[in-house]
Order: C-alpha cells, then structure tokens, then sequence
C-alpha cells in the first residue's frame, strides 16, 4: 500500500456545514449591557457580495482579559462573555457579531491598541484569511498600536478601522483588488 497526498481543497461550501457554532453570532447574550454590533459586508476582488462566507472572531473582554486557560487574568468580570463568535454571511454578503467592545491588551511591546481579530472562510480560499477590526475612538491608543504601525499606507492601515453605527460598529471586508483590506500572515 502506498500513501498518497490528498489534493487541496479549498475551505468552501464545507464551512456552512462543518462549522456551525452553537452561539452563532453573539460573543455576548442579546440584552447584555454594553453590547454593541459589528456589522458589515464581504465582498470579493470585483466588489461582489460573497454570499457564503464565514466570519469568526476572538476577542477580550472590556478589561483586555481572555476567557481562555491561557490568560490566568480571565475574563470574570462579564458574565457570558464568550469572547467568540462566528457568523456566516447572507446572499448580501452581510454578517453581525453581538459583543462587547474589547480593552487594551497586553504586547510584547507594550499594550495593543483595543482590536478583535477576525478570520475569514470562504469559497476559493485553501485557508482563512485573518485581519483585526480597530475602533475610530481609539485615536491615540490606535497611533501607538505596534501591529497598524507596521502598515506604512495609511490607506491600507484605514482598511482595519471600524466605522461608528447606530447600533455598534460597520466593518466591511473586501478579500481583494482595490481597498483591499489588510490580512496579516500568522
């Protein structure tokens, strides 16, 4: 018997059957104080709407705490905090996070800027894509964070930066071509 490679695949319808989460999009329980939405559209390099994607994100909490073993602070102080969320897109291309709008967290330089990460699935891909979204109120702690620092084109470091809504915050991914939102390669 002989072992061959298996053939790439990409991440592609399968993410809307293997990887439902039971909280769907909502990092935090509707009705939680504080909670805001984080809303937007995926589009592709031609600017259409990609209608079967997955958005996921991690987050900390509003102290910059994880609910996770690997943080020893721990995300207490919010209960049902999941801290994560994952939604797929309509045939818009539309998805919406419910979550709390995350603290400061510690770097190995210094503290980040209050960010979330995000990771994308979609059709075509052979892996996600991962990107942070960063708050416009954040001026002054977004200038100092090392991460958008590393993006010389202002244009391009605009790209991660969320948009005030109503309801929370419009964050709209474009996969790529023009205003192509920044992926970082983890």
């Amino acid at each position: 018997m002989s072992n061959h490679t298996t053939p790439a695949q990409t991440v592609g319808p399968y993410l809307h059957i293997g990887l439902p989460w039971p909280d769907g999009p909502y990092a935090v329980t509707e009705g939680t104080a504080g909670a805001v939405w984080i809303r937007g559209t995926v589009t592709d390099g031609a600017g259409e709407p990609v209608g079967d994607a997955l958005v996921e994100t991690w987050q900390a909490d509003p102290d910059g705490r994880f609910d996770h073993p690997d943080d020893p602070r721990g995300a207490r102080s919010h209960p049902g905090f999941r801290g994560f969320g994952r939604c797929p897109t309509d045939v818009d291309g539309t998805f919406g996070i419910l979550t709390l709008k995350p603290g400061s967290v510690p770097g190995p330089n210094g503290p980040q800027a209050p960010h979330i990460d995000v990771s994308l699935f979609a059709r075509g891909m052979l892996h996600r894509v991962v990107t942070r979204v960063y708050f416009p109120e954040e001026e002054k702690a977004n200038a100092a964070d090392p991460v958008l620092r590393s993006i010389d084109d202002p244009d391009a470091r605009d790209t991660l930066v969320a948009r005030t809504a109503p309801d929370g915050y419009r964050f709209d991914i474009r996969i790529q071509g023009e205003d192509e939102t920044v992926f970082f390669d983890i």
